[in-house]
């Protein structure tokens, strides 16, 4: 029989920390800790398996779960001699959830449950300490009232707020046990007016609601949000832990605190967190109250200071990674309560797994492990520009690094709005989890309460955002939408800057640099990962600029130039647009000429005459048009070669269908008009018409599967020519300066060898004309863009004219799928979230088909041609998932976007170790274990 419920306490746990599948993270945590005899207050976990349950049994646990948790439960009564419901020998349990990966503050939790009126009487008279009976009391219908009756924490906070403002004090402290006990009658008068019930009273009915209802908070919209992000599967489920209550708020002797091992914002190896005396944990991670530094402890109670030194040193040292741990001091007596592996920033993972390297506790292997790929994107993020003088109106705790600049907005609702159009900050007094959404989109956030780990910074932290909490000097009004800071009133709307890395709070729109993130532990760690992966990386970049900055974050070439881009310059459009009101429906000259040639009849050759004029007319345009042009793209292609000097540069001939660079039909018919009903006549007027003609004469139901791609340049093969021309021009000039100039051009769109074969003769015939010119030869390949499951069913014939393939995956996902990625946004959403997909297939490379289309491409490409080169150039080149895909398909290089370059490299070289680890099993259980 499948066992649910595992116990802890005095020394040993049924289960162990490798159990996190079962026990989830936290409960795997607490199983370890009893084990290895640290102080943890007893309990039991609920497995993650039950709350699976729970969803596929209509929201209802079993009675043989329910059974076994009571069972467990009696075992915990036992154990510390006390009861739940007992008003003599009373047991107050915490009820937290646990998934496999830490969620923080995306599901919930019930503190003080088994308190009722009888028992806060009795504990009061009990312990003499009245105020902190009915502190624990209060707590606990509020937050039962919240996550379990779901009524709004606000309207409990109304009330709160409203006894403080009547007494007149201004901390949480200052309330009396006579005022503690009239909030708890407006808390239990709350409830009977929300529900129709008066507040249950029987604490074995409280666990039952509870852990249903925390078993329910894996569903709410902040954890789905928050899974969605950060790529948690919704099958997992949580666990539940119930577990003896310790108690922080007993008075000045006791306290709670939450910490690292290490500062989990820089990487620095010092002993980093806050607590609150007189305080539960909620009042430390929500940010009500900002905390105290944990190094003021010593001060405090230097016995249990010294205490939580010895035992997280120890914590770490045992799973040879940092830790966030969570403590309580009940009168004086340390317990801990938590520890997991630490959130943290991208400088702080790569600088601990290199610290770790350094001091001999883990392997360079090991190291790579412990940084997700994702979290290096925050090392690539802007810092403040210090040359020019800065009004900083504030100073607030670094809970998160970089630098952000936005217009001010005070709701999570603005943020969304105004987040999709301009860059935003999220002022608030303190974040909750319901503002995942906003946290998601704003630039940044400040708040004016909590501390360094608080919800805002925990969170902020694992996005990669920047942050500054606890800004003492800020306050925030909501309703009036203004932030005040000394004599500075900031409204919605006015710019904010922050610097996470340093606290401060600047007025107004600073200027922001890029970071150097190419030296330092970066540079060691990302050495590492070069040593170890098998995929090569390049960037995707059309413009020198952003070829330097590929090769600064280390891309070992272009491996997507996208020419179209060069054509929308403003100086550029014009000569465009004259070349395509010449790309009229007609056929080529030659074939006009093969007519004539054989044609005996004087009146068809005279047709055959008229049309063969005809049509030389409009290449001669053409070519005129394209004339212009070359010079601009052989001037492009050079600073391309300049940039990555000895680096190959594959360029991509024109791609787009022509429309796109011509102005939208009902644009013109409006402009036509106005210019009619204004009786405005003469060229402009004559040259929209024109183009009106045209653009009605390109009009396609469906151009992304229309005149595009390489059937441009079969089409019209001079736009073709002319490209190639400027690349073999530029190439030839390059050498001639002594710059290794490396071009692979690659034709688009390809569905037929044929029309590889056409196209490929095209260039072969303008390099050696541009080779006998200029007196000087360089080498080139010559490939395709597999896009087209057509492509991929016919790799090996392809095969025998490409040197290389590139997967185009954007348009090989959008074919294979039968999806317009412009238009196909609701479709997507709604099947992610009814798992009809995983996930967004523009986003996340779907293996079982696109990535079978890879594989098989792959393979019969290199049955041809042996030493076929194959990468890939869509979005997904940049994604860690994607990656995996490119990695088993047997590719020999991804390309994403510049940025992307080290979270490619870095996936790279994992999906390299996990290749290695499957197949030497020790390997694959020292990487599971790290």
């Amino acid at each position: 029989m499948e066992k649910y419920v595992y116990t802890f306490g005095a020394g040993r746990a049924e289960g162990n920390g490798a159990m996190k599948d079962v026990l989830g993270g936290k409960g795997a945590g607490l199983a370890e800790m009893t084990n290895a005899g640290l102080p943890v207050p007893p309990g039991f976990t609920i497995a993650t398996s039950a709350c699976r349950l729970y969803f596929e049994n209509g929201n209802q646990l079993p009675d043989n779960v329910v059974a076994d948790y009571e069972k467990a439960l009696a075992r915990l009564e036992d154990a510390v001699g006390q009861k739940l419901g007992d008003p003599q020998k009373t047991l107050l349990v915490s009820v937290r959830s646990g998934a496999k990966f830490s969620m923080p503050g995306m599901m919930d939790t019930v503190l003080n449950l088994g308190m009722n009126d009888r028992v806060a009487e009795a504990f009061a008279e009990r312990t003499g300490n009245a105020r902190w009976a009915y502190d624990s009391y209060r707590r606990f219908i509020q937050m039962f009232g919240n996550v379990v009756l779901e009524i709004p924490k606000e309207e409990f906070e109304h009330l709160f707020d409203g006894q403080k403002k009547k007494r007149r004090v201004k901390l949480d402290t200052d309330l009396t046990a006579d005022d503690l006990q009239d909030v708890i009658a407006g808390y239990k008068k709350l409830v009977k007016k929300k529900t129709g019930k008066d507040f249950p009273q029987e604490p074995r009915e409280q666990l039952a609601m509870a852990v249903q209802a925390v078993f329910r908070s894996w569903y709410n919209p902040r954890a789905k949000t928050y899974r969605r992000m950060n790529k948690i599967s919704d099958d997992l489920g949580t666990a539940v832990n119930v577990q003896a209550m310790v108690f922080g708020n007993m008075g000045e002797t006791s306290g709670t605190g939450v910490g690292f091992t290490r500062n989990p914002a820089t990487g620095a190896s010092e002993f980093y967190g806050e607590f609150l005396m007189n305080a539960q944990g909620e009042d430390v991670v929500a940010g009500v109250r900002t905390p105290i530094p944990i190094d003021e402890l010593e001060g405090i109670n230097p016995e249990a200071y010294r205490q939580l030194r010895e035992i997280t040193t120890r914590l770490e040292q045992h799973y040879r990674d940092v830790q966030d741990f969570e403590f309580t001091i009940q009168e004086g007596r340390l317990y801990m309560l938590q520890t997991r592996a630490g959130k943290r920033t991208a400088p702080a993972p790569v600088k601990i797994a290199v610290d770790m390297v350094n001091e001999g506790l883990i392997s360079p292997t090991e190291a790579l492990q412990r940084v997700e790929p994702e979290q290096l994107n925050q090392l690539l993020h802007r810092v403040l520009d210090e040359s020019k003088p800065l009004q900083v109106l504030a100073k607030g705790l670094p809970a998160s690094p970089g630098a952000a600049v936005g217009h001010i907005v005070f709701t999570a609702e603005d943020a969304v709005v105004k987040g999709k159009t301009e860059p935003v900050i999220l002022v608030r007094a303190e974040t909750v989890p319901d503002d995942i959404h906003a946290m998601d989109v704003a630039a940044g956030i400040l708040t004016s309460r909590g501390g360094m780990t608080s919800h805002a910074a925990v969170v902020t932290r694992g996005m990669g955002k920047c942050c500054v909490a606890g800004c003492g000097d800020a306050e925030v009004d909501d309703r009036k939408k203004q932030l005040r800071i000394g004599s500075t009133v900031l409204k919605e709307g006015d710019w904010l800057t922050l610097d996470g890395s340093t606290g401060r709070v600047i007025a107004g729109k600073a200027n922001t640099l890029e970071p150097d993130p190419t030296s330092g532990d970066f540079a060691s760690f990302m050495q590492w990962a070069d040593e170890h992966r098998e995929l090569g990386v390049r960037a995707n970049a059309d413009i020198p600029r952003d070829a330097l900055v590929a090769r600064k974050f280390g891309a070992e070439g272009i491996g997507l130039c996208r020419t179209e881009h060069m054509f929308f310059a403003q100086d550029r459009l014009p000569h465009v647009q004259r070349m395509i009101m010449a790309c009229k429906d007609t056929r080529r000259s030659e074939d006009v000429k093969a007519d004539l040639a054989k044609e005996k009849d004087p009146e068809k050759r005279k047709e055959f005459q008229k049309e063969l004029k005809e049509v030389v007319s409009y290449e001669k345009e053409r070519r005129a048009a394209l004339a212009k042009l070359l010079p601009m793209q052989r001037k492009d292609f050079f600073g391309l070669f300049k940039a990555m000097d000895g680096l190959p540069v594959t360029i991509r001939t024109l791609d787009p269908p022509l429309h796109e660079f011509l102005p939208k039909r009902e644009e013109l018919m409006v402009q036509i008009a106005t210019m009619e009903a204004k009786n405005q006549k003469g060229a402009k007027l004559s040259q929209a018409r024109k183009l009106l003609q045209v653009v009605e004469g390109l009009h396609e139901f469906n151009p992304m599967l229309g005149l595009r791609g390489c059937r441009l340049g079969i089409m019209y093969p001079e736009i073709t020519e002319m490209q190639a021309r400027a690349i073999f021009e530029a190439a030839c000039d390059c050498k001639k300066q002594g710059i290794d100039a490396k071009p692979e051009i690659m034709i688009p769109l390809v569905g037929e060898v044929k029309e590889l074969e056409l196209q490929k003769a095209i260039l072969n015939q303008v390099a050696a004309d541009v080779f006998a010119r200029k007196g000087v030869q360089v080498d080139c390949l010559i490939g395709t863009m597999i896009e087209l499951p057509a492509a991929a069913l016919s790799a090996a014939e392809i095969a025998r004219e490409a040197e290389f393939f590139s997967f185009g995956t954007n348009d090989l996902t959008q074919t294979t799928f039968g999806l317009s990625r412009d238009d196909c946004g609701k479709i997507i959403n709604v099947y992610v979230a009814q798992k009809i997909w995983p996930a967004d297939p523009f986003a996340v490379l779907d293996p079982k088909r696109v990535g079978r289309l890879l594989k098989l491409g792959t393979k019969e490409g290199r049955e041809t041609r042996p030493d076929l080169k194959v990468g890939i150039c869509g979005e997904h080149g940049g994604d860690p998932a994607s990656i995996e895909v490119c990695a088993e398909a047997g590719l020999n290089y991804v390309s994403c976007s510049p940025y992307r370059v080290p979270i490619a490299r870095l996936a790279a070289a994992q999906a390299a170790l996990r290749r290695q680890a499957a197949k030497e099993p020790e390997k694959a259980r020292a990487y599971s274990t790290a």
